[in-house]
């Protein structure tokens, strides 16, 4: 069974850090850094956590210390990632429409990259040549992923280089003398079907022989975890299965060995997350039983902006009778983190705990309203650990400029 924090241990971290609150379980990450490594130990495979879905330090520390290589979407993540310890080798920057500035300076921190866009691929090659191996981002024209808003790989996706313009990279090839290393494809994120991956890797093996060079396949992330009670996620054992079988079928009629990189992010923090908040408000508006908390969509807007779902417990009522609540918060917009969800009797000063609440929760918090943004805990070996500490009114103001 996975290792999840008890009822009992998130209302005493409630208690002792107050709320709102994320926790974050250190053991639980390595759990599913562990499952992956284990569906994918027949091929040489490597794993990048995406560190969008979390960045803050003390996670990608830890992410270090189980072995696991880092992938950043910025060159602030990818500076993150160095001051945490990671090695440049260990660090993978994948762009998405940026200035080749900020590639030039991923240059300098000699870590891996990847490029999106033949523009910039073509000033990589102009000014870079032979001398630094690179990656090219491909569109791979497949649709999946559990939202429009999440799914990449589609043909009016803004990410990558069109798999049609294969030609056109060749010719900067030729013309600058470019190395490409990787080919790298992300088709999204929630990806349930196993054949997505696939598919995925059937389209850069068929493109691997226009690149001599070329040592590694990536297939970025998307593995789906479940949110909703009776939800699948995806089947790693599965994946590893048929992206092996692929590999092999590949390797067996041309003779040529490839790493396969995936850059997990989701699927490495969002199970080890919980979000607590505390209910402030209780009103009926009708048959609405709303429960109103001390968050809004400024800490964890992922319901407001995907539609998606969190299971939502009363940690401080367990037993009780369920009824169905309508739970809200105090942003001045409509926040509604759940409709009419059948939650043990809420009483106002009850602690509700959102679960998977570990990735783009924190993450993509703002001081929306002038609110602060929550305090992160991380728990390790049973010890819980301030890892980041509550706004104060100080941090609204310290990059403000006031004139009298």
């Amino acid at each position: 069974m996975p290792q999840v924090l008890s009822q009992q241990q998130l209302r005493d971290i409630a208690k002792e850090f107050g709320t709102p609150v994320y926790v974050y379980h250190a053991e639980r990450i390595t759990e599913q850094y562990e499952q992956l490594k284990n569906a994918f130990k027949s091929i040489d495979a490597s794993f990048f956590y995406a560190s969008k879905a979390l960045t803050n330090i003390n996670i990608l520390k830890h992410i270090k210390s189980i072995g696991c290589n880092v992938d950043c979407s910025s060159i602030n993540e990818a500076r993150l990632a160095l001051l945490a310890g990671f090695a440049p080798q260990q660090v993978l920057y994948t762009s998405n429409n940026i200035s080749f500035a900020e590639i030039e300076a991923a240059v300098e921190l000699g870590i891996h990259i990847n490029i999106d866009s033949l523009s910039n691929l073509e000033k990589f090659g102009k000014k870079f040549g032979h001398s630094y191996p690179v990656g090219i981002r491909l569109r791979p024209n497949i649709m999946a992923g559990g939202n429009l808003k999440i799914s990449t790989g589609h043909n009016k996706s803004k990410f990558g280089i069109p798999v049609e313009d294969t030609g056109k990279v060749l010719q900067i090839m030729k013309n600058t003398g470019l190395y490409i290393r990787t080919l790298h494809i992300h088709t999204g994120s929630e990806i349930k079907d196993v054949e997505v991956f696939a598919k995925g890797i059937e389209v850069l093996l068929e493109l691997v022989n226009h690149f001599p060079e070329l040592e590694v396949i990536d297939l970025g992330g998307g593995f789906k975890v479940p949110y909703a009670s009776g939800e699948e996620g995806t089947d790693i054992p599965l994946a590893g299965k048929r992206v092996a079988e692929e590999l092999e079928t590949f390797e067996q009629k041309h003779g040529r060995k490839l790493k396969v990189w995936f850059e997990p992010g989701k699927f490495m923090v969002s199970e080890a997350g919980y979000f607590i908040t505390q209910v402030t408000v209780l009103k009926h508006s009708g048959d609405i039983r709303f429960a109103g908390v001390d968050s809004g969509l400024n800490h964890l807007i992922r319901p407001m902006f995907y539609g998606s779902y969190h299971h939502i417990e009363n940690i401080s009522n367990p037993g009780d009778t369920e009824l169905p609540y309508t739970v809200v918060g105090n942003i001045c917009e409509t926040d509604t983190f759940a409709e009419d969800r059948m939650i043990n009797t809420i009483r106002e000063g009850d602690y509700l705990v959102f679960y998977n609440a570990g990735a783009y929760g924190f993450e993509m918090a703002s001081n929306y309203n002038s609110r602060f943004k929550p305090a992160e805990v991380l728990v390790k070996n049973n010890v819980p650990q301030l890892i980041r500490r509550r706004d104060t009114m100080e941090d609204l103001l310290k990059t403000q400029i006031v004139h009298s």
